[in-house]
């Protein structure tokens, strides 16, 4: 008999494990013995109407089209070719950042949910050709990262990998097990996966002895999330095992800093700092094993730390790192230990406006964060979070065409701006750091994979949107039909149609900022208490055809921060339902400023649907009061003046469609008058 390879071994693993493989799930934890909710597969949710329809409509007919010619091309950065370059198919160098790996990976798992759904042959092209030269760029022991392979190709006798943690090869290598583990669950070929076994085949070995400077290689660690998956695909141990070596050694460090979330243990963390991508991406990955070992050492930070962000560090729109640059920890006595940050999580309550970071990616590893603590729990608020970043700190970071990217999301915008700023103010089809476009499109491609999650005996709605559940309870058929019109309306319509004999639960979350709620049964009340922030059970024996009701009552709402935020101290916010809205200076008369606009406390705001605007979206309208400001020239203070006011006319669109019409001004905040 033939000796297995390490590889061989986990293929022998998964082969013998793969019934308990459901395909599709981003996150399959149909195994995992600490998750209280399983996803459904990707594949057993359609968007039909509506608008997560139109969403995933735009990403597949234009943002995946055009991303593939972008990162195939050579206009900008040679993604593509670098794996050409890399296979010895062409001659050249590496041209891009040291993560733009990473970010093919991330395409391809874009492209990877978009087929689980539409089963699209182009789609499949796109994967097979861009598999082929991945696998044939790999290294013997299973080392992939065209930096160093390309540099090695051409003669560089001192490339070698690890020689700096901020190459991101982790990183990259991270998003490449997710991407391959997707492709597997989606289309049973092994192609893929296998490459992701070699992979990890070679960080297996590379770190199985852990010094403090290798220890250092977790920057952006996407790999914890990467190899907890792929134990999760091939049930072998050696996986699960690495992944919690990966967060253990962080404990070996030397010299870190808050930067990397590694001046001291994870174990003893109970604040969010430092940059805030890396930061999400560790809080997650770190979810993720709790998942697989129920670890009371990982929960308790995991919580402190999700507390200290929703209460003290997160904006309005679900976004986060507040800081272009800073200092952590913040005026420590010990100042040997303080280190510089970037794209940061800053202070307790620092939420600046106009310079506001608040990177696309961040508030992506927001809603990986989330959902991973809700898997683990259950519960609702983790939903309430993921969901409001996505209508609002994610979907701001694409054009409503789909092809044009933010890479950070502020939430005022004036000019010209009072200080010179990195990164531009109007979308582009391709910025330096390419991370933030293909994680959007992959996060709106596997949005159906969150909207339902089931138990043994019961299924959960956790986003509302028009769509088809078709999936199986305890071995049994059942399928639903959601129509709504959410978020624009708060009525909710699911309709049973086909479900198991005997009795279950159908499970309805009531969002956080629903302040009234009713839930109906083939039209009559089920008695049933909404408490907001929680999910509402109704548990009966259910027949084809049975209706369920769910009228959220969602008035436009004023919105104001805590004291401490002291940019947005007596400002208000308007926000419907999980939408948070803005002011841009376009629909304010030619002679208002925005800075020239106040908000009464009993303004009478009123909501209504406008089809032609935006790609149609619910506006609020209102009447708040203009000042006339006197010019300031280049005074810093002067003497109070009392001004004449005019009430006009104002109508607020939401905050992600910002910047989608002729430039201009923008405020989420409105001062009071």
């Amino acid at each position: 008999m033939p000796r297995l390879t390490k590889t061989g071994l986990s293929i022998a693993l998964f082969a013998c494990n793969s019934l308990l493989v459901q395909a599709g799930e981003v996150v399959d934890t149909l195994g995992s013995d600490h998750a209280v909710v399983r996803p459904v597969r990707l594949n057993d949710v359609t968007w039909t109407h509506g608008f997560w329809a139109d969403r995933f409509a735009t990403v597949r007919e234009h943002s995946l089209p055009a991303m593939w010619e972008l990162m195939k091309g050579t206009r900008y950065k040679p993604f593509y070719q670098h794996f050409l370059i890399a296979a010895g198919d062409i001659g050249g160098e590496h041209h891009g950042a040291q993560w733009n790996d990473g970010d093919f990976y991330k395409f391809l798992e874009a492209v990877t949910a978009a087929y689980a759904v539409t089963r699209d042959p182009a789609l499949t092209k796109i994967l097979d050709q861009s598999i082929d030269v991945i696998g044939r760029a790999q290294r013997a022991d299973g080392y992939i990262h065209t930096p160093v392979l390309i540099r090695q190709r051409n003669g560089d006798r001192n490339a070698r990998p690890f020689e700096d943690r901020h190459n991101f090869e982790m990183y990259n290598m991270g998003h490449l097990l997710s991407a391959a583990c997707l492709h597997h669950r989606v289309t049973g070929d092994d192609e893929f996966l296998t490459i992701a076994l070699r992979t990890a085949d070679f960080l297996d070995n590379a770190f199985r002895n852990p010094t403090p400077e290798l220890a250092r290689n977790s920057v952006c660690p996407s790999h914890y999330m990467g190899m907890v998956e792929l134990y999760r695909t091939t049930r072998d141990p050696r996986h699960m095992e690495l992944a919690k070596k990966f967060l253990e050694m962080r404990n070996l460090v030397t010299g870190g800093g808050d930067d990397n979330q590694d001046r001291i243990p994870f174990g003893k963390q109970r604040e969010a700092v430092g940059h805030a991508v890396r930061a999400n991406y560790l809080y997650a990955g770190a979810a993720d094993i709790f998942l697989e070992t129920g670890d009371p050492e990982l929960w308790a930070p995991l919580e402190a730390i999700w507390k200290n962000v929703t209460q003290q560090k997160m904006y309005i729109t679900g976004g986060c790192g507040a800081l272009y640059d800073g200092a952590s920890p913040d005026g420590s006595s010990n100042q040997q230990e303080i280190s510089r940050v970037h794209q940061a999580y800053g202070r307790n309550y620092e939420l600046p406006n106009i310079t506001a970071h608040n990177e696309t990616c961040a508030a992506i590893g927001n809603v990986l964060w989330n959902w991973r603590m809700f898997l683990a729990t259950g519960d609702a608020r983790y939903v309430d979070v993921m969901e409001l970043a996505l209508y609002n700190a994610v979907l701001s970071g694409i054009s409503l065409e789909g092809t044009d990217y933010f890479y950070t999301n502020p939430l005022r915008h004036i000019e010209p701006l009072p200080t010179q700023l990195r990164w531009s103010r109007r979308r582009v089809p391709f910025v330096t750091s390419f991370c933030c476009p293909p994680n959007v499109l992959r996060t709106i491609a596997e949005v159906n994979g969150y909207a339902y999650s089931k138990t043994a005996d019961a299924i959960w709605i956790n986003l509302y949107g028009g769509s088809i559940l078709s999936t199986q309870l305890n071995g049994n058929p059942l399928k639903l039909t959601q129509q709504t019109n959410y978020p624009w309306d708060g009525r909710v319509q699911v309709t049973i149609d086909e479900c198991p004999a005997g009795e279950f639960s159908l499970k309805c979350r009531i969002p956080g900022w629903a302040e009234s709620a009713a839930l109906y049964v083939n039209g009559e009340p089920t008695g049933v208490e909404t408490v907001p922030a929680t999910y509402a059970e109704i548990r009966r024996r259910w027949i084809a055809g049975d209706v369920v009701r769910l009228d959220l009552a969602m008035p436009p709402q004023l919105i104001e921060s805590h004291p401490l935020v002291e940019e947005t101290l007596n400002q208000v916010a308007v926000k419907r339902g999980p939408m948070v809205y803005c002011l841009e200076s376009c629909d304010l008369p030619k002679d208002v400023r925005l800075q020239d606009v106040r908000m009464r406390a009993d303004s009478k705001l009123s909501a209504r649907y406008d089809g032609r605007l935006l790609s149609g979206v619910a506006v609020i309208e209102g009447t708040v009061v203009a000042k006339r400001t006197a010019s300031w020239d280049s005074s810093l203070y002067r003497p109070l003046r009392v001004n004449d006011e005019r009430e006009i006319k104002a109508r607020f669109i939401p905050y992600y469609a910002w910047a989608n019409r002729t430039p201009c001004e923008m405020s989420v905040w409105v001062p009071l008058k």
